[in-house]
Protein backbone atom coordinates (compact mmCIF):
# COMPACT_ATOMS: atom_id res chain seq x y z
CA UNK A 1 0.00 0.00 0.00
CA UNK A 2 1.47 3.34 -1.04
CA UNK A 3 1.27 6.33 1.21
CA UNK A 4 -0.65 9.30 -0.30
CA UNK A 5 1.65 12.13 -1.29
CA UNK A 6 1.05 15.65 -0.06
CA UNK A 7 0.58 18.39 -2.65
CA UNK A 8 3.78 20.19 -3.64
CA UNK A 9 4.62 23.23 -1.51
CA UNK A 10 4.59 26.61 -3.21
CA UNK A 11 7.81 28.60 -3.13
CA UNK A 12 8.11 31.02 -0.22
CA UNK A 13 7.62 34.13 -2.37
CA UNK A 14 4.33 32.76 -3.74
CA UNK A 15 3.10 31.84 -0.25
CA UNK A 16 3.80 35.43 0.83
CA UNK A 17 2.05 36.80 -2.26
CA UNK A 18 -1.02 34.66 -1.56
CA UNK A 19 -1.13 35.87 2.02
CA UNK A 20 -0.77 39.53 1.12
CA UNK A 21 -3.21 39.58 -1.76
CA UNK A 22 -5.82 36.98 -0.70
CA UNK A 23 -5.54 35.42 -4.15
CA UNK A 24 -4.84 31.79 -4.89
CA UNK A 25 -1.68 32.47 -6.85
CA UNK A 26 -0.24 29.53 -8.73
CA UNK A 27 2.99 29.00 -10.54
CA UNK A 28 4.91 31.62 -12.48
CA UNK A 29 3.94 31.44 -16.14
CA UNK A 30 6.43 33.93 -17.50
CA UNK A 31 8.97 36.52 -16.44
CA UNK A 32 10.27 39.53 -18.30
CA UNK A 33 12.75 42.22 -17.46
CA UNK A 34 10.22 44.31 -15.53
CA UNK A 35 7.35 41.96 -14.59
CA UNK A 36 6.26 38.46 -13.66
CA UNK A 37 3.08 36.63 -14.72
CA UNK A 38 1.38 34.21 -12.30
CA UNK A 39 -1.58 31.90 -12.82
CA UNK A 40 -4.65 32.41 -10.61
CA UNK A 41 -5.85 29.04 -9.41
CA UNK A 42 -9.34 30.16 -8.41
CA UNK A 43 -9.92 32.34 -11.50
CA UNK A 44 -9.36 30.29 -14.68
CA UNK A 45 -8.51 32.40 -17.66
CA UNK A 46 -7.02 35.20 -15.55
CA UNK A 47 -3.46 35.95 -14.47
CA UNK A 48 -1.70 38.26 -12.04
CA UNK A 49 0.79 40.69 -13.58
CA UNK A 50 3.35 41.62 -10.92
CA UNK A 51 5.69 44.55 -11.64
CA UNK A 52 9.31 44.62 -10.52
CA UNK A 53 11.53 47.42 -9.27
CA UNK A 54 13.94 46.86 -12.14
CA UNK A 55 14.67 49.33 -14.92
CA UNK A 56 16.58 48.31 -18.04
CA UNK A 57 17.84 49.72 -21.30
CA UNK A 58 19.36 48.23 -24.46
CA UNK A 59 17.81 44.77 -23.93
CA UNK A 60 19.05 44.75 -20.33
CA UNK A 61 22.63 45.70 -21.24
CA UNK A 62 22.04 48.40 -18.62
CA UNK A 63 20.07 47.17 -15.63
CA UNK A 64 19.40 48.76 -12.25
CA UNK A 65 17.05 48.55 -9.30
CA UNK A 66 14.83 51.58 -8.74
CA UNK A 67 13.00 51.37 -5.45
CA UNK A 68 9.30 52.05 -5.90
CA UNK A 69 9.32 51.56 -9.68
CA UNK A 70 6.94 48.59 -9.49
CA UNK A 71 4.24 50.70 -7.82
CA UNK A 72 4.83 53.63 -10.18
CA UNK A 73 4.66 51.41 -13.28
CA UNK A 74 1.57 49.58 -12.04
CA UNK A 75 -0.27 52.83 -11.30
CA UNK A 76 0.64 54.20 -14.73
CA UNK A 77 -0.38 51.11 -16.71
CA UNK A 78 -3.62 50.66 -14.73
CA UNK A 79 -4.70 54.23 -15.49
CA UNK A 80 -3.78 53.91 -19.17
CA UNK A 81 -5.69 50.66 -19.57
CA UNK A 82 -8.67 52.10 -17.71
CA UNK A 83 -8.75 55.05 -20.12
CA UNK A 84 -8.54 52.75 -23.13
CA UNK A 85 -11.20 50.36 -21.83
CA UNK A 86 -13.60 53.18 -20.96
CA UNK A 87 -13.06 54.47 -24.49
CA UNK A 88 -14.01 51.08 -25.92
CA UNK A 89 -10.65 49.49 -26.76
CA UNK A 90 -10.43 45.74 -26.07
CA UNK A 91 -7.61 45.00 -23.65
CA UNK A 92 -6.47 42.14 -21.41
CA UNK A 93 -6.66 44.40 -18.33
CA UNK A 94 -9.31 43.47 -15.75
CA UNK A 95 -8.53 45.57 -12.67
CA UNK A 96 -5.73 46.86 -10.50
CA UNK A 97 -5.24 44.44 -7.63
CA UNK A 98 -2.54 46.00 -5.45
CA UNK A 99 0.05 48.74 -5.52
CA UNK A 100 2.35 46.61 -7.65
CA UNK A 101 0.07 44.15 -9.50
CA UNK A 102 -3.01 43.96 -11.70
CA UNK A 103 -5.28 41.17 -12.88
CA UNK A 104 -5.54 40.49 -16.61
CA UNK A 105 -6.99 37.97 -19.04
CA UNK A 106 -4.59 35.15 -19.78
CA UNK A 107 -3.19 35.72 -23.26
CA UNK A 108 -0.69 34.01 -25.48
CA UNK A 109 1.49 36.90 -26.55
CA UNK A 110 2.20 37.69 -30.19
CA UNK A 111 6.01 38.22 -30.27
CA UNK A 112 5.85 41.56 -32.07
CA UNK A 113 6.37 45.08 -30.75
CA UNK A 114 4.21 47.53 -32.67
CA UNK A 115 5.87 50.94 -32.72
CA UNK A 116 3.87 54.02 -33.65
CA UNK A 117 5.63 57.36 -34.23
CA UNK A 118 4.35 60.92 -34.48
CA UNK A 119 7.78 62.60 -34.28
CA UNK A 120 11.06 61.31 -35.72
CA UNK A 121 13.65 60.67 -33.02
CA UNK A 122 15.72 57.88 -31.48
CA UNK A 123 16.44 54.71 -33.46
CA UNK A 124 14.37 55.90 -36.43
CA UNK A 125 16.99 58.58 -37.16
CA UNK A 126 19.79 56.01 -37.07
CA UNK A 127 17.94 53.74 -39.50
CA UNK A 128 16.90 56.61 -41.75
CA UNK A 129 19.87 58.96 -42.15
CA UNK A 130 18.94 62.32 -43.60
CA UNK A 131 15.68 62.64 -41.65
CA UNK A 132 15.96 65.45 -39.12
CA UNK A 133 14.86 65.01 -35.55
CA UNK A 134 11.43 66.49 -35.04
CA UNK A 135 10.07 65.51 -38.46
CA UNK A 136 6.33 65.06 -37.94
CA UNK A 137 4.60 62.01 -39.38
CA UNK A 138 1.10 62.62 -40.71
CA UNK A 139 -0.23 59.97 -41.00
CA UNK A 140 1.49 58.14 -38.19
CA UNK A 141 4.56 56.05 -38.98
CA UNK A 142 4.11 52.35 -38.16
CA UNK A 143 6.95 49.87 -37.56
CA UNK A 144 7.16 46.27 -36.32
CA UNK A 145 9.96 44.60 -34.36
CA UNK A 146 10.28 40.87 -33.66
CA UNK A 147 10.88 40.22 -29.97
CA UNK A 148 14.28 38.50 -29.99
CA UNK A 149 16.73 39.80 -27.38
CA UNK A 150 19.60 37.72 -28.76
CA UNK A 151 19.34 39.54 -32.09
CA UNK A 152 18.43 42.94 -30.60
CA UNK A 153 14.75 42.85 -31.66
CA UNK A 154 15.14 43.10 -35.45
CA UNK A 155 12.72 45.18 -37.50
CA UNK A 156 10.25 43.06 -39.44
CA UNK A 157 8.12 43.68 -42.48
CA UNK A 158 4.47 42.73 -42.75
CA UNK A 159 5.51 39.95 -45.16
CA UNK A 160 7.84 38.44 -42.55
CA UNK A 161 5.07 38.45 -39.98
CA UNK A 162 2.66 36.74 -42.37
CA UNK A 163 5.22 34.14 -43.39
CA UNK A 164 5.94 33.32 -39.73
CA UNK A 165 2.40 31.87 -39.50
CA UNK A 166 2.25 32.23 -35.72
CA UNK A 167 -0.51 30.14 -34.13
CA UNK A 168 -1.45 31.28 -30.64
CA UNK A 169 -4.33 30.01 -28.49
CA UNK A 170 -5.67 28.32 -31.62
CA UNK A 171 -5.63 31.48 -33.75
CA UNK A 172 -3.37 31.67 -36.78
CA UNK A 173 -2.01 35.16 -37.39
CA UNK A 174 -2.89 35.99 -40.98
CA UNK A 175 -3.65 39.11 -43.00
CA UNK A 176 -6.88 39.86 -41.13
CA UNK A 177 -5.15 39.71 -37.75
CA UNK A 178 -2.20 41.81 -38.92
CA UNK A 179 -4.58 44.45 -40.28
CA UNK A 180 -6.52 44.51 -36.98
CA UNK A 181 -3.33 45.02 -34.96
CA UNK A 182 -2.14 47.71 -37.35
CA UNK A 183 -5.40 49.69 -37.19
CA UNK A 184 -5.69 49.15 -33.44
CA UNK A 185 -2.20 50.50 -32.83
CA UNK A 186 -3.04 53.70 -34.70
CA UNK A 187 -6.31 54.16 -32.77
CA UNK A 188 -4.63 53.47 -29.40
CA UNK A 189 -1.87 55.96 -30.17
CA UNK A 190 -4.34 58.64 -31.27
CA UNK A 191 -6.44 58.17 -28.13
CA UNK A 192 -3.42 58.50 -25.84
CA UNK A 193 -2.05 61.37 -27.92
CA UNK A 194 -5.35 63.23 -27.53
CA UNK A 195 -5.39 62.53 -23.80
CA UNK A 196 -1.80 63.67 -23.19
CA UNK A 197 -2.44 66.85 -25.17
CA UNK A 198 -4.80 67.93 -22.37
CA UNK A 199 -1.70 68.04 -20.14
CA UNK A 200 0.26 70.01 -22.78
CA UNK A 201 2.41 66.93 -23.34
CA UNK A 202 3.40 65.49 -26.72
CA UNK A 203 3.22 61.74 -27.18
CA UNK A 204 6.23 61.33 -29.46
CA UNK A 205 6.15 57.57 -30.04
CA UNK A 206 4.97 54.41 -28.35
CA UNK A 207 5.40 50.64 -28.42
CA UNK A 208 2.65 48.15 -27.59
CA UNK A 209 2.04 44.42 -27.76
CA UNK A 210 -1.00 42.28 -28.48
CA UNK A 211 -2.02 38.86 -27.24
CA UNK A 212 -4.64 36.26 -28.07
CA UNK A 213 -7.13 35.76 -25.25
CA UNK A 214 -6.96 32.03 -24.47
CA UNK A 215 -10.70 31.90 -23.73
CA UNK A 216 -12.17 33.99 -26.54
CA UNK A 217 -9.40 33.75 -29.19
CA UNK A 218 -9.72 37.51 -29.62
CA UNK A 219 -6.74 39.72 -30.32
CA UNK A 220 -6.52 42.25 -27.48
CA UNK A 221 -4.07 44.87 -26.31
CA UNK A 222 -1.99 43.09 -23.67
CA UNK A 223 1.25 43.35 -21.67
CA UNK A 224 1.67 46.84 -20.11
CA UNK A 225 1.77 50.48 -21.15
CA UNK A 226 3.87 52.46 -18.69
CA UNK A 227 6.73 54.95 -18.76
CA UNK A 228 8.95 52.35 -20.45
CA UNK A 229 6.55 52.25 -23.39
CA UNK A 230 6.66 55.76 -24.84
CA UNK A 231 8.42 59.07 -25.22
CA UNK A 232 6.70 62.06 -23.60
CA UNK A 233 7.86 65.63 -24.21
CA UNK A 234 6.09 68.29 -22.11
CA UNK A 235 5.24 71.29 -24.33
CA UNK A 236 6.82 69.34 -27.21
CA UNK A 237 10.28 70.08 -25.78
CA UNK A 238 12.72 67.16 -25.80
CA UNK A 239 14.85 68.78 -23.10
CA UNK A 240 11.93 68.28 -20.70
CA UNK A 241 11.43 64.59 -21.55
CA UNK A 242 9.89 62.53 -18.74
CA UNK A 243 10.17 58.97 -20.10
CA UNK A 244 12.78 56.19 -19.84
CA UNK A 245 14.98 57.92 -22.41
CA UNK A 246 16.37 59.96 -19.51
CA UNK A 247 17.71 56.70 -18.04
CA UNK A 248 19.04 55.53 -21.42
CA UNK A 249 20.91 58.82 -21.85
CA UNK A 250 22.73 58.66 -18.49
CA UNK A 251 26.50 58.70 -18.95
CA UNK A 252 26.92 57.32 -15.45
CA UNK A 253 24.34 55.72 -13.15
CA UNK A 254 24.64 57.43 -9.78
CA UNK A 255 22.21 57.57 -6.84
CA UNK A 256 21.49 61.19 -7.71
CA UNK A 257 20.83 60.34 -11.35
CA UNK A 258 18.48 57.51 -10.36
CA UNK A 259 16.54 59.88 -8.11
CA UNK A 260 16.05 62.19 -11.09
CA UNK A 261 14.80 59.27 -13.20
CA UNK A 262 12.43 58.23 -10.42
CA UNK A 263 11.04 61.78 -10.12
CA UNK A 264 10.27 61.73 -13.85
CA UNK A 265 8.45 58.41 -13.53
CA UNK A 266 6.48 59.74 -10.57
CA UNK A 267 5.57 62.87 -12.55
CA UNK A 268 4.09 60.68 -15.28
CA UNK A 269 2.22 58.43 -12.83
CA UNK A 270 0.57 61.48 -11.23
CA UNK A 271 -0.30 63.16 -14.54
CA UNK A 272 -1.71 59.99 -16.06
CA UNK A 273 -4.50 60.00 -13.47
CA UNK A 274 -5.64 63.35 -14.86
CA UNK A 275 -6.19 61.74 -18.27
CA UNK A 276 -9.27 60.03 -16.82
CA UNK A 277 -10.93 63.34 -15.96
CA UNK A 278 -13.18 65.14 -18.49
CA UNK A 279 -11.96 68.52 -19.66
CA UNK A 280 -15.43 70.01 -19.97
CA UNK A 281 -19.00 69.27 -18.95
CA UNK A 282 -21.61 68.75 -21.63
CA UNK A 283 -25.28 67.98 -22.11
CA UNK A 284 -27.81 67.06 -24.78
CA UNK A 285 -31.34 68.42 -24.33
CA UNK A 286 -33.93 66.62 -26.42
CA UNK A 287 -37.08 68.63 -27.04
CA UNK A 288 -40.03 66.57 -28.28
CA UNK A 289 -43.25 67.96 -29.62
CA UNK A 290 -45.31 65.16 -28.06
CA UNK A 291 -44.84 62.18 -25.74
CA UNK A 292 -45.85 60.02 -28.70
CA UNK A 293 -42.24 60.56 -29.81
CA UNK A 294 -40.84 59.10 -26.58
CA UNK A 295 -39.48 55.86 -28.10
CA UNK A 296 -37.57 57.88 -30.71
CA UNK A 297 -36.14 60.14 -27.99
CA UNK A 298 -35.13 57.22 -25.77
CA UNK A 299 -32.93 55.97 -28.60
CA UNK A 300 -31.17 59.33 -28.60
CA UNK A 301 -30.71 59.20 -24.83
CA UNK A 302 -29.34 55.65 -24.95
CA UNK A 303 -26.81 56.62 -27.62
CA UNK A 304 -25.75 59.70 -25.61
CA UNK A 305 -25.12 57.44 -22.61
CA UNK A 306 -22.77 55.34 -24.75
CA UNK A 307 -20.62 58.45 -25.29
CA UNK A 308 -20.83 59.44 -21.62
CA UNK A 309 -22.99 62.50 -22.33
CA UNK A 310 -25.89 63.39 -19.99
CA UNK A 311 -29.19 63.64 -21.84
CA UNK A 312 -32.37 65.43 -20.70
CA UNK A 313 -35.80 64.87 -22.27
CA UNK A 314 -38.39 67.69 -22.35
CA UNK A 315 -41.81 68.11 -23.97
CA UNK A 316 -42.69 71.39 -25.68
CA UNK A 317 -44.35 72.62 -28.87
CA UNK A 318 -43.06 75.61 -30.80
CA UNK A 319 -46.45 75.89 -32.52
CA UNK A 320 -48.73 75.55 -29.50
CA UNK A 321 -46.54 77.07 -26.80
CA UNK A 322 -43.66 79.13 -28.22
CA UNK A 323 -43.28 81.10 -24.98
CA UNK A 324 -42.71 77.88 -23.01
CA UNK A 325 -40.28 76.58 -25.64
CA UNK A 326 -38.18 79.74 -25.30
CA UNK A 327 -38.39 79.57 -21.50
CA UNK A 328 -37.01 76.00 -21.55
CA UNK A 329 -34.27 77.15 -23.93
CA UNK A 330 -33.28 79.94 -21.53
CA UNK A 331 -33.21 77.49 -18.62
CA UNK A 332 -30.42 75.47 -20.27
CA UNK A 333 -28.56 78.50 -21.59
CA UNK A 334 -28.34 80.08 -18.16
CA UNK A 335 -26.15 77.61 -16.25
CA UNK A 336 -23.09 77.73 -18.52
CA UNK A 337 -23.03 74.01 -19.36
CA UNK A 338 -22.23 73.44 -23.06
CA UNK A 339 -25.46 72.14 -24.59
CA UNK A 340 -26.66 70.70 -27.88
CA UNK A 341 -30.42 70.86 -28.47
CA UNK A 342 -32.05 68.05 -30.45
CA UNK A 343 -35.50 68.87 -31.82
CA UNK A 344 -37.83 65.90 -32.28
CA UNK A 345 -40.99 67.01 -34.06
CA UNK A 346 -43.02 65.27 -36.72
CA UNK A 347 -45.37 66.72 -39.34
CA UNK A 348 -44.49 70.42 -39.60
CA UNK A 349 -41.25 70.87 -37.71
CA UNK A 350 -41.33 74.32 -36.16
CA UNK A 351 -39.37 73.26 -33.09
CA UNK A 352 -35.89 73.07 -34.64
CA UNK A 353 -36.13 76.30 -36.64
CA UNK A 354 -37.56 78.29 -33.70
CA UNK A 355 -34.76 77.02 -31.43
CA UNK A 356 -32.08 77.73 -34.03
CA UNK A 357 -33.34 81.27 -34.56
CA UNK A 358 -33.21 82.02 -30.83
CA UNK A 359 -30.03 80.37 -29.53
CA UNK A 360 -26.36 80.38 -30.38
CA UNK A 361 -26.11 76.77 -29.22
CA UNK A 362 -26.09 73.97 -31.84
CA UNK A 363 -29.51 72.60 -32.82
CA UNK A 364 -30.03 69.23 -34.52
CA UNK A 365 -33.33 68.28 -36.13
CA UNK A 366 -34.16 64.60 -35.69
CA UNK A 367 -37.75 64.23 -36.92
CA UNK A 368 -39.58 60.90 -36.33
CA UNK A 369 -40.69 60.32 -39.89
CA UNK A 370 -43.63 58.04 -40.69
CA UNK A 371 -44.10 55.99 -43.90
CA UNK A 372 -47.27 57.82 -44.98
CA UNK A 373 -46.21 61.50 -44.89
CA UNK A 374 -42.49 61.25 -44.16
CA UNK A 375 -41.31 62.24 -47.61
CA UNK A 376 -43.31 65.47 -47.37
CA UNK A 377 -42.75 66.23 -43.66
CA UNK A 378 -38.96 66.03 -43.89
CA UNK A 379 -38.79 69.25 -45.91
CA UNK A 380 -39.88 71.27 -42.88
CA UNK A 381 -36.57 70.17 -41.28
CA UNK A 382 -34.41 70.50 -44.38
CA UNK A 383 -35.62 73.82 -45.87
CA UNK A 384 -34.66 76.58 -43.46
CA UNK A 385 -35.17 80.34 -43.72
CA UNK A 386 -32.00 82.39 -44.00
CA UNK A 387 -30.15 82.95 -40.75
CA UNK A 388 -30.92 79.51 -39.34
CA UNK A 389 -28.18 76.92 -39.00
CA UNK A 390 -29.77 73.77 -37.60
CA UNK A 391 -28.71 70.48 -39.16
CA UNK A 392 -30.98 67.50 -39.82
CA UNK A 393 -30.04 63.93 -38.90
CA UNK A 394 -32.77 61.33 -39.39
CA UNK A 395 -31.29 58.50 -37.29
CA UNK A 396 -31.68 59.02 -33.52
CA UNK A 397 -28.37 57.22 -32.87
CA UNK A 398 -26.61 59.33 -35.50
CA UNK A 399 -27.96 62.55 -33.99
CA UNK A 400 -26.38 61.58 -30.68
CA UNK A 401 -23.14 60.77 -32.49
CA UNK A 402 -23.19 64.18 -34.16
CA UNK A 403 -23.65 65.84 -30.76
CA UNK A 404 -20.73 63.76 -29.43
CA UNK A 405 -18.54 64.95 -32.30
CA UNK A 406 -19.33 68.54 -31.31
CA UNK A 407 -18.43 67.90 -27.67
CA UNK A 408 -15.40 65.85 -28.66
CA UNK A 409 -13.72 69.04 -29.88
CA UNK A 410 -13.32 70.13 -26.25
CA UNK A 411 -13.66 66.89 -24.25
CA UNK A 412 -11.03 64.26 -24.98
CA UNK A 413 -12.98 61.49 -23.23
CA UNK A 414 -15.88 61.88 -25.65
CA UNK A 415 -13.47 62.06 -28.58
CA UNK A 416 -11.75 58.87 -27.40
CA UNK A 417 -15.06 56.99 -27.36
CA UNK A 418 -15.76 58.17 -30.90
CA UNK A 419 -12.31 57.05 -32.06
CA UNK A 420 -12.62 53.63 -30.43
CA UNK A 421 -16.10 53.21 -31.92
CA UNK A 422 -14.67 53.86 -35.38
CA UNK A 423 -12.04 51.17 -34.79
CA UNK A 424 -14.55 48.64 -33.47
CA UNK A 425 -16.83 49.17 -36.46
CA UNK A 426 -13.88 48.62 -38.80
CA UNK A 427 -12.80 45.47 -36.93
CA UNK A 428 -16.32 44.00 -36.97
CA UNK A 429 -16.47 44.45 -40.75
CA UNK A 430 -13.03 42.89 -41.14
CA UNK A 431 -13.99 39.84 -39.06
CA UNK A 432 -17.32 39.51 -40.90
CA UNK A 433 -15.47 39.46 -44.21
CA UNK A 434 -13.02 36.85 -42.89
CA UNK A 435 -15.91 34.65 -41.76
CA UNK A 436 -17.67 35.02 -45.11
CA UNK A 437 -14.48 34.15 -47.01
CA UNK A 438 -14.06 31.02 -44.85
CA UNK A 439 -17.64 29.95 -45.60
CA UNK A 440 -17.15 30.56 -49.33
CA UNK A 441 -14.10 28.32 -49.34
Amino acid sequence: MTRPTSPPRLPAHLLLLNKLTELKVGQKLNEGKTKQIFELLDQPGLVLVQSKDQITAGNAVRKDQMEGKAAIANKTTSCVFQLLQESGIKTAFVKQHSDTAFIAAHCEMIPIEWVCRRVATGSFLKRNPGVKEGYRFSPLKMEMFFKDDANNDPQWSEEQLLEAKFCLAGLTIGQCEVDIMNHSTVAIFEILEKAWATQNCTLVDMKIEFGVNVKTQEIVLADVIDNDSWRLWPAGDRSQQKDKQVYRDLKEVTPEAMQMVKRNFEWVSERVKLLLKPQASSRVVVLMGSTSDMAHCEKIRKACTFYGIPCVLRVTSAHKGPDETLRIKAEYEGDGIPTVFVAVAGRSNGLGPVMSGNTAYPVINCPPLTPDWGSQDVWSSLRMPSGLGCSTVLSPEASAQFAAQIFGLSDHLVWCKLRASMLNTWVSLKLADKKLQACSL
